[in-house]
Formats: structure tokens, C-alpha cells, sequence
């Protein structure tokens, strides 16, 4: 419905006791992946969305969907190329790398199920990296995380990651030497006083 290529990948753990005990397996794909992204491959592109379980799948289920929907049209208001999605499987941050790299993408976002906690085991978190490929540190991501509805709103969050995917692309980079300044260049949430209906 979106207009993007999704395409179904796994990471090497082959099941969730693996990925659990083998966080190096869940950070790369499996071969049949890699055969398969090949496949499409062929064009190089701006952005290339990755949605992963990672340590919440529920998490994913409950907001990844709304925050893609309300992402797409900005990042293509920045003239940007964003037409696949890949959906994975057992998935660590640094399997967005392996995927950017396959695709030829100039930027990954990878929106992952963080670790889920006492109060918040719906949280989704969201990994920006600039040029994404082989040998990429933490370092070198932005993180948007939280975003859930007792925290940043997938409304939110797409537009904290807009910003930043705009500043990557001017300034050639992401990480830390990328100031996320976005809570003053975007306009405040809106608020709803307790006496409304």
C-alpha cells in the first residue's frame, strides 16, 4: 500500500536461542538472504527501510507500521529514493548494514524491538547510518528510541528521523559527529489540556 518492495530476510541465527546466545549470528544474514537481496540489487538507492525483531517483536507489531506511513512522505518530500523494506528475522542493529550494502543503499534506517523492560516491553527503537557496510560502529548510528506511546509517538519519532536523515545526507555523515537538534527545528508536540473533550 505504500509503494515499497518488502522483502522477508533472516540473519545467520537460525532459530531464537541462537540469535539469544549468538548476538554475532543475528548480526549478519543468512546465505539465502544474501542470494536473495542480490537479486534487487540492481539499482542503487537513497534509503533503504529495514524492520527487525531484534528483542521485541512486539514492539515492532504494534508500531512499525505507523511510524513507516508517517516516515515515507517525509524522507520523499527530500527528494529521496526510498522503495524497498526489507522485514527480518532474528535481527541484531548491525544487520542493517549487510543489508545497505547488498542494496547499494546510501542510508539505512533499521527500526528494531529494543529490549523490553519492567514498564516498556513495547518499545521500538530506530538506527540511522550513513553509508552503511561492513566494519560500521554504534558510533557511527543515530538512535531514536523509545517510541512507543508512553514515550516519543511514531508521529514523533518520523519526524526527529527525517531531520536527521536530511542533516546525514548535507554533512556526509552520521553517528556522533551528528547533533541531533531536531527538538528545536520541529515544532512541539501538540498538547491536549485535561478540561477538553
Amino acid at each position: 500500500e505504500l509503494g515499497l518492495v518488502t522483502i522477508e530476510v533472516e540473519s545467520a541465527a537460525p532459530d531464537r536461542e541462537t540469535y539469544l546466545r549468538r548476538p554475532d549470528f543475528g548480526r549478519r544474514l543468512s546465505a539465502r538472504s544474501r542470494d536473495l537481496l542480490a537479486g534487487h540489487a540492481a539499482q542503487p538507492r537513497d534509503v533503504v527501510l529495514v524492520v527487525a525483531d531484534g528483542l521485541s517483536a512486539t514492539a515492532v507489531n504494534r508500531h512499525a507500521a505507523a511510524l513507516v506511513t508517517d516516515l515515507l512522505p517525509r524522507l520523499r518530500t527530500l527528494g529521496l529514493r526510498v522503495d524497498t523494506a526489507c522485514v527480518a528475522r532474528q535481527g541484531r542493529v548491525a544487520l542493517g548494514d549487510d543489508i545497505g550494502a547488498l542494496l547499494k543503499a546510501r542510508f539505512c534506517v533499521m527500526l528494531i524491538g529494543e529490549r523490553p523492560g519492567l514498564s516498556a516491553s513495547d518499545s521500538l527503537g530506530a538506527y540511522l547510518t550513513y553509508h552503511p557496510g561492513p566494519g560500521r560502529s554504534d558510533a557511527e548510528r543515530n538512535c531514536v528510541s523509545n517510541i512507543r506511546p508512553g514515550g516519543l509517538s511514531p508521529s514523533r519519532a518520523a519526524g526527529k528521523i527525517a531531520w536527521l536523515v536530511e542533516r546525514a545526507f548535507a554533512l556526509s555523515l552520521s553517528g556522533i559527529a551528528l547533533k541531533d537538534d531536531s527538538d528545536h527545528a520541529l515544532p512541539p508536540p501538540a498538547t491536549r489540556r485535561i478540561g477538553d473533550t
